[in-house]
C-alpha cells in the first residue's frame, strides 16, 4: 500500500486495496451506473425535446421510491428479509416496479402540465424555465417532508438477500447485481428502440430537431412533450426499485437530490440529449465513482470523484463523449 499525504492527512491513495478490489469495484459500479443511466435518460429526453434542464426530475424519481416502499410494505416486505417462492418474489417486484412507474410517470405529467406548459404558452425565457424547475424540485421535496412528518427516512425495505450466482476474476457476482444490471439494460434498449423505430419516437425526434416544421408536418408537439415527460418518469420509477434494492433506507424527502445531480452529470458526460450517451455516461460514472472510493479509502469521495471526472471530460470534449443530440439520433 502506498499512502500519500498532501497538506491533509485524510487524503490517502490505497493502491493495494484498489488492486485487490478492482473487479469488485467495477461490477458494483456498473450496478450503480445502471441506476444513474435510467434516471439520466429522463434528463436527456426532456433536454433533447425542450432544451430544458428539468432539475425536478430527481423528485420524480424519489416519488417512485416512496411508491416502491408502500407497494412492497403492502405485500409484506419490511426491515427483515422474507423468503417467498421465486415466482412470487418476481411477481411482487414487478408489481412494485409498475407502481413506481405509474407514480413517477404521473408526477412527471403533472409537473409538465402545471409548471412548464403555462410557461411555454407565454413564450417564457429559458431562464424562467430553469428557475421554475428548481422551485418545483424544492416544492415536491417539502410536500413530502410535510406529508411524512419530518426528515426521517422510511424504515428499511429489504426485497431479498442476494445469493452468489457465479464468479468472475475471483469476484462473486450476486443475484442483486445481475437483476439490476440486466433489467436496466433491457429497459434502456427498449427505450432506445422506441425512440428510433416507432411512430411516436419519430415524432419525438422530429420535435427535438425542428418543432415548428414538425408541427407543420402534422406532429402534435404538445402530445410529444407530454409523452417525453411520461417516458422519463417511467424510467425514473424503474430506477427507484433498483435504487431501493441497493439502499434499503433510501426513501427520504431529499433522498433523490444527490442521485439526481449525479444522473444529470451522467447525461452531460455521455452527451446531453443523447439516449445512448446517457447509458454510457451512467455506467462510466458509476464505475469511476467506485474506483475513487476504493482508491481514496473513504465513501465521502464518491461524489467528488464523479464530478472531477465530469469536469475533465468536458474540458476535453464539451459536447460529452458521444455528443449527438436527440434530433440527430439514428433512424
Amino acid at each position: 500500500m502506498i499512502t500519500y499525504l498532501a497538506d491533509a492527512p485524510w487524503i490517502t491513495f490505497n493502491t493495494g486495496a484498489f488492486s485487490d478490489q478492482f473487479w469488485a469495484s467495477t461490477f458494483d459500479g456498473l450496478t450503480y451506473g445502471s441506476i444513474y443511466a435510467l434516471v439520466a435518460m429522463g434528463y436527456t429526453l426532456v433536454y433533447g425535446v425542450l432544451q430544458l434542464i428539468n432539475f425536478a426530475h430527481s423528485e420524480v424519481f424519489i416519488v417512485g421510491v416512496y411508491a416502491t416502499v408502500f407497494a412492497l410494505n403492502a405485500m409484506g416486505f419490511g426491515p427483515s428479509p422474507v423468503y417467498p417462492p421465486m415466482v412470487v418474489l418476481i411477481i411482487d417486484l414487478l408489481v412494485a416496479m409498475v407502481a413506481a412507474m405509474i407514480a413517477s410517470g404521473l408526477t412527471a405529467l403533472i409537473l409538465e402540465r402545471v409548471a412548464y406548459r403555462p410557461l411555454r404558452k407565454r413564450n417564457a425565457p429559458r431562464l424562467v424555465f430553469l428557475i421554475t424547475a428548481i422551485g418545483a424540485s424544492f416544492t415536491i421535496q417539502y410536500l413530502i417532508f410535510v406529508w411524512r412528518g419530518g426528515s426521517n427516512a422510511e424504515p428499511a425495505t429489504i426485497m431479498f438477500v442476494p445469493d452468489p450466482v457465479f464468479e468472475v476474476f475471483s469476484t462473486i457476482i450476486d443475484s442483486q447485481q445481475l437483476t439490476i444490471f440486466i433489467a436496466a439494460i433491457v429497459l434502456m434498449v427498449v427505450t432506445d428502440q422506441f425512440i428510433n423505430r416507432t411512430k411516436f419516437g419519430r415524432g419525438i425526434r422530429a420535435v427535438a430537431q425542428d418543432p415548428d416544421t414538425a408541427t407543420l408536418m402534422g406532429v402534435n408537439k404538445e402530445r410529444v412533450i407530454m409523452l417525453t415527460f411520461v417516458i422519463g418518469g417511467v424510467l425514473a420509477g424503474a430506477a427507484a426499485l433498483f435504487y431501493l434494492m441497493k439502499v434499503p433506507q433510501g426513501a427520504s424527502f431529499n433522498g433523490g437530490f444527490v442521485l439526481g445531480i449525479k444522473a444529470f452529470a451522467a447525461a452531460v458526460l455521455g452527451g446531453i440529449g443523447n439516449i445512448r450517451g446517457a447509458l454510457l455516461g451512467g455506467l462510466l460514472l458509476g464505475v469511476v465513482s467506485n474506483y475513487g472510493v476504493t482508491l481514496l479509502g473513504n465513501s465521502s469521495w464518491t461524489d467528488v470523484v464523479a464530478f472531477v471526472v465530469l469536469v475533465v471530460v468536458l474540458m476535453v470534449r464539451p459536447t460529452g463523449l458521444l455528443g449527438e443530440s436527440l434530433g440527430k439520433a439514428r433512424v
